[in-house]
């Protein structure tokens, strides 16, 4: 099966962009839909900077107007009526997901397939505010999403056998490795990697060690690729209490975010993008 041949990314954030480039890389037509005219730009500017670096890096990229001439980024939702699969890449909240969602069912037909990028939103609660669920299902891609070779495949309650198997045959075409998990809080992935994270960061708070021992310790003793909190500066600091926020209402008390990690998005240190989290970037 491959690829699907037309991809539809509703989201042009850096997770969107990046999920929207691989699709393009291996040759899929890809329409990256934003909500108005500067989301626009911004998600083409953020295509072509990742678009270029791609090219320099990946022998398997195509040229870099091949690969431009793949990826279309549009205000015009009309434009989700061609698309073979849509992934939803929009920020991490429910509503504002299940609004995107029904946004989606109305402009496609019953056989498109639907896929959500969340990193811990229950995908069987996600299908039950939808008409057609078995169609749906999560495609949790991790940041930065070209070097990532991991993609989570989570499978809800209603979720089509069909496309579990579609799904897996896309995941090795994009050249990465489909994990496949049943629909539960944090799916693997994100419950490990916040419990990890959460612990260093109370390790942080009591004086245990500082951020760059703490990771050492990780990357050095374990051969993890980066430590817990550098990897939180990396997904954002805003992005882990949301989730841990999550996992804490539904999994109990030992995901309660610590006070370190309030602290600083109350501060607006969040991590690579803002210039600071537990590191300094700037």
């Amino acid at each position: 099966m491959g690829l699907p041949k037309h991809v539809a990314v509703v989201g042009g954030g850096r997770m969107g962009a990046g999920i929207a480039l691989s699709f393009a890389v291996n040759g899929s037509q890809v329409v990256v839909l934003e909500r108005d005219t500067q989301s626009v730009d911004a998600a083409q500017a953020r295509l072509t900077d990742i678009a270029q670096k791609a090219v320099a890096k990946d022998p398997a990229a195509p040229a870099i107007d091949v690969l431009l001439a793949r990826l279309v980024v549009s205000e015009d939702y009309g434009l989700l009526g061609a698309a073979d699969l849509v992934v939803e890449a929009v920020p991490e909240d429910f509503e504002v997901k299940v609004a995107t969602l029904r946004s989606i069912e109305e402009r496609i037909d019953e056989h498109t397939a639907i896929a959500t990028n969340t990193s811990s939103l229950s995908v069987t609660k996600l299908a039950a505010e939808l008409s057609h669920p078995a169609r749906f299902l999560g495609l949790h891609f991790f940041n930065p999403v070209p070097a990532s070779t991991l993609i989570e495949v989570v499978i809800g309650e209603a979720t089509d056998e069909s496309l579990v198997s579609s799904a897996r045959e896309w995941t090795e075409s994009l050249r990465k490795t489909p994990v496949v998990v049943q629909d539960a809080p944090g799916f693997a992935s994100s419950r490990l990697g916040v419990a990890l994270a959460l612990e260093a960061m109370r390790m942080l708070e009591e004086g245990v060690a500082s951020a760059e021992d703490i990771d050492a310790a990780m990357v050095l003793g374990y051969r993890h690729a980066t430590g817990p909190l550098r990897t939180t500066d990396l997904v954002g600091l805003d992005v882990r209490l949301g989730i841990a926020e999550y996992l804490a209402s539904t999994l109990g008390e030992r995901f309660e975010p610590p006070q370190i990690l309030r602290e600083k998005v109350a501060a607006g240190e969040l991590g690579r993008k803002s210039g600071k989290g537990f590191f300094n970037y700037s």
